[in-house]
This record gives C-alpha cells, sequence and structure tokens, in this order.
C-alpha cells in the first residue's frame, strides 16, 4: 500500500452497501482493505477499483474471523476510517428460530463491532485522527416482530457509538463515530432474508451510493446519528417517543413467520 495515503477497513465489502462504501472511498484515494466471506465477490469488487487493495476474506461470526480482522487493523498505521458494515437478518419468532442463526447475528452486529472498534480506536485516539461507521438501522429505533434479535442488535450499535462519541469528545479528541442507520436500501440484504420486497413501496427504497454519501457527510460535520432520507427521519424520531403500548399495537398480526 502508499505510504502517503490514508486507508480505510471495510467489513460486508462484498456487496450492498459494503460496496458502495468501497468504490466511494477507492474515489476518494483510500487505499483498501476489504473483509467478507464471500472470496469471489470480493476479489471481483476489488479488481475494478481504482485504487491499492487488501482483500481478507473472514467470517465475522467466527472467533477467527474477527481475530484476523482485528490483526489488520493493528497492522494497519495509516488506518482512518474503519466501516463495520458487516451483518445481516433472519424472520421469525425469537423462540421458533434457528438459535444458530441468532447467535451469529449478535457475534457479528454485537462482539465484532465491538472488538473491532476498540481495536480501531487504540490507534487512532493516540494519532489524533481517524473515525469508525457502524452500520446500524432504522429499525433501532423500535422493535417489530419477527425482528427481535435484528432490531436489539441494532440499538446496540446505536447506544455504543453515542457512548463512544460521549469518551472521545470528554477528551477533545478528533476521532469521530457514527451509527448509520439507513430504511429499506437496494442491496441483496433482503433477499437473503427471504423477504418478499415486492410488499415494500417503491418510494420507501434508498440507493446504496446515496446513503454512502450521507453517512460521509455527516461524518465530515461530526453527526453521531445518521438516519439517511426525510421519510425515515420522522419515522425514527417517532418510534423513538411513542410509548410501548403504542408500538405493540402497530406491531404485524400472524402470518406463517411472524
Amino acid at each position: 500500500m502508499n505510504d502517503a495515503r490514508a486507508a480505510a477497513l471495510i467489513t460486508g465489502a462484498s456487496s450492498g452497501i459494503g460496496t458502495a462504501f468501497a468504490r466511494r472511498l477507492a474515489a476518494g484515494g483510500y487505499d483498501l482493505i476489504l473483509v467478507a466471506r464471500r472470496e469471489a465477490e470480493l476479489r471481483a469488487l476489488a479488481s475494478g477499483l481504482p485504487t491499492q487493495t487488501e482483500v481478507l476474506i473472514a467470517d465475522l461470526a467466527s472467533e477467527a474471523g474477527i481475530a484476523a480482522t482485528e490483526r489488520a487493523i493493528h497492522d494497519c498505521a495509516r488506518l482512518e476510517l474503519l466501516v463495520n458494515n458487516a451483518g445481516f437478518g433472519t424472520m421469525g419468532r425469537f423462540w421458533e428460530t434457528d438459535i444458530e442463526g441468532q447467535i451469529r447475528m449478535h457475534e457479528v452486529h454485537v462482539t465484532a463491532t465491538m472488538r473491532l472498534t476498540r481495536a480501531a480506536l487504540a490507534g487512532m485516539v493516540p494519532r489524533g485522527r481517524g473515525g469508525v461507521i457502524s452500520v446500524s438501522s432504522v429499525a433501532a429505533f423500535g422493535q417489530a416482530p419477527g425482528n427481535v434479535s435484528y432490531c436489539a442488535t441494532k440499538a446496540w450499535i446505536n447506544s455504543f457509538t453515542e457512548g463512544l462519541d460521549m469518551e472521545l469528545r470528554a477528551l477533545r479528541s478528533a476521532v469521530r463515530v457514527q451509527a448509520l442507520c439507513p430504511g429499506f436500501t437496494r442491496t441483496k440484504f433482503h433477499e437473503t432474508m427471504e423477504m418478499d420486497t415486492k410488499e415494500i413501496p417503491g418510494f420507501l427504497w434508498l440507493d446504496a451510493d446515496r446513503v454512502v454519501e450521507e453517512s460521509l457527510r455527516g461524518l465530515e460535520r461530526g453527526k453521531v446519528t445518521v438516519v439517511p432520507d426525510w421519510k425515515y427521519k420522522i419515522g425514527a424520531a417517532l418510534m423513538k417517543h411513542l410509548p410501548h403500548g403504542v408500538k405493540r399495537r402497530m406491531g404485524r398480526p400472524g402470518g406463517d413467520r411472524v
């Protein structure tokens, strides 16, 4: 890698928002470390980027995958941006879902985010520069039947990020952290969940490139929580303040999965 250029590490880089971050940051002059489980997709992406790129094949639901990514962070003295993007969702009543899937979700959304962020900040804070973006979701502001663990783990990301921001501000550090909370975004995420996307009105869908632009613009301005699009900003504000009893009555009734 070019010793004069800043570097960024992106998890879950092989598709969706992670790929959009990779392309945008490469165009902006960052060298990249791309992390994901799917080797073919990751290498295809790396080969088309106009920057120096390293590929790390790692499963962040495993100890080995998290540890390998921690080492990559520790070994990169030029790391100025970590994007914790890896994640997935499931559908179904919590007590009926596969427990292994629930454990993996907590490992990826919570354990990996915590450990990789700590590894990054351990270098960034003494250097006095850098940033961490953790991809959360507008789902973090509420709950939905059939998505209990997803909403809960994304809410953890928001709370974790807000706490880190308080510590960094107390130190007057220039390092910034952000929880990025998009709504429905055109990626393979929902297909992987086997969700019928036709049920979602077209006006609710966001473009991944737009989500990334709003995130990077927000990081530049020091925004700790970024909710792309005015519709989702209103929705997030409402969900934060509605009493639980009202939210419960708004939940989806019945259904094969929920």
